[in-house]
């Protein structure tokens, strides 16, 4: 998802979409370690996509 999309997003959407991707990563995380993981480039993409939606947050003025 772009910035510009996730800076017209509500407060509360946000907050949502952080704890769904914490909980992607780590699930990504451990299907990685375990080799179940295929696709390792979706790791990389929810971690940025993580710290872009936590710098909007903060440019919103909201602590996480």
């Amino acid at each position: 998802m772009k910035a510009k999309q996730m800076r017209e997003m509500a407060e509360d959407e946000l907050l949502h979409r952080v704890d769904n991707l914490r909980e992607s990563i780590f699930n990504l995380r451990v299907r990685a370690t375990t080799k179940d993981l295929t696709n390792t480039s979706q790791l990389t993409k929810d971690r940025r996509d993580l710290a872009r939606t936590l710098t909007i947050l903060r440019e919103k003025g909201l602590k996480v």
